[in-house]
C-alpha cells in the first residue's frame, strides 16, 4: 500500500477506512484530518453502507503502531490545532453507520480518542495505549474527556491523563473496552465475526439505536426523540421481516425500510 492520506474502500454494505502512513507511525497531519472529514461525509450520504471498519497499515513496523496521534509539527503552525482535532472524533462518533476499530497496533495521544469514538473495538494482544496530554501541557478538549470517562470510568481516565501511563491492552480489557482482544493470527477472524454479526441486523434499527445510545451517554436524553424512533421502527418493513424470520426460524432478510 502506498503511503498517504487515509483511504476509503467500499465493498457492499461494508466500508473500510485505512490510515496509511506506517513509516511515521500513522501520525495524522492536517491534510489527513480533512480527508477523514470528507470520507465521513461520503459515508453518511451513502445509505448502502451499514458498517465501517477503521484500521491502519502497520506493515514494515517492527513494533506495530495503529497511530501515534496528531503530528506534533502541526502545533508549531497552529497552537489551537487540538481544538480542530476534536471535530474528527466527534464526526466519527456521530457517523450514521456502525463503526468498528481494528486496533492492530499500539495507540497514542489523539488517536486514542478516534478509537473511543468507534462503536466497537477489536484489539490485538501485546500492545499498549498512552495519553500524554498533560505531559505536553495540554488540557484535553471536552468531548474527548467525556468519551474517556464514559468508556474508561473516572479513575482509569485519571490514570491515563494525570499520570500519562502506558497501559497494556490486557489491563484495559478488564474495563470491557474491547469486543475482542486476540492474538495476531486470529485477529482478522475476530474482526470479521463482528462485521458479519452487524451485517445481519436491521440497518434502520442499528442506526437509530446507535444514535439514541450515544445521545444518552452524552447527556442529551430526549424522550420524545427516542419515542419517535421507537414508533418508526414498529411501523417499518424490517420489523415485519424480523418477526416473520423469528417465527419461521430463519435468518432475516432486512431491506432497511
Amino acid at each position: 500500500m502506498n503511503e498517504g492520506s487515509p483511504t476509503l474502500h467500499i465493498e457492499g454494505a461494508t466500508a473500510t477506512l485505512t490510515l496509511c502512513r506506517p513509516s511515521s507511525r500513522n501520525s495524522l497531519t492536517d491534510d489527513d484530518l480533512l480527508t477523514l472529514l470528507r470520507h465521513f461525509d461520503a459515508l453518511n450520504r451513502n445509505s448502502a453502507v451499514h458498517v465501517v471498519v477503521v484500521r491502519a497499515d502497520t506493515s514494515a513496523q517492527k513494533h506495530p503502531v495503529f497511530s501515534a496521534g496528531y503530528n506534533v509539527g502541526g502545533f508549531d503552525n497552529d497552537p489551537k490545532a487540538p481544538l480542530f482535532f476534536e471535530k474528527i472524533p466527534e464526526a466519527l462518533e456521530r457517523l450514521r453507520p456502525v463503526t468498528i476499530c481494528a486496533l492492530n497496533g499500539s495507540v497514542y495521544g489523539g488517536a486514542t480518542d478516534l478509537v473511543l469514538a468507534c462503536d466497537f473495538i477489536v484489539a490485538q494482544q501485546g500492545l499498549s495505549w498512552r495519553m500524554p496530554a498533560c505531559a505536553l501541557g495540554l488540557h484535553y478538549y471536552p468531548s474527548g474527556l467525556r468519551r474517556y470517562v464514559n468508556r474508561f470510568g473516572l479513575q482509569t481516565s485519571k490514570r491515563a491523563f494525570l499520570l500519562g501511563q502506558s497501559m497494556p491492552f490486557e489491563a484495559l480489557d478488564k474495563l470491557g473496552l474491547f469486543e475482542a482482544l486476540v492474538e495476531a493470527d486470529v485477529f482478522e477472524d475476530a474482526l470479521q465475526h463482528i462485521v458479519t454479526t452487524l451485517s445481519g441486523m436491521s440497518p434502520l434499527a442499528l442506526e437509530a439505536t446507535k444514535k439514541s445510545l450515544n445521545e444518552i451517554a452524552a447527556g442529551l436524553y430526549s424522550e420524545p426523540a427516542l419515542t419517535e424512533r421507537s414508533h418508526q421502527s414498529v411501523h417499518s418493513l424490517d420489523f415485519v421481516e424480523g418477526r416473520a424470520a423469528f417465527a419461521e426460524r430463519r435468518a432475516p432478510r432486512f431491506t432497511g425500510t
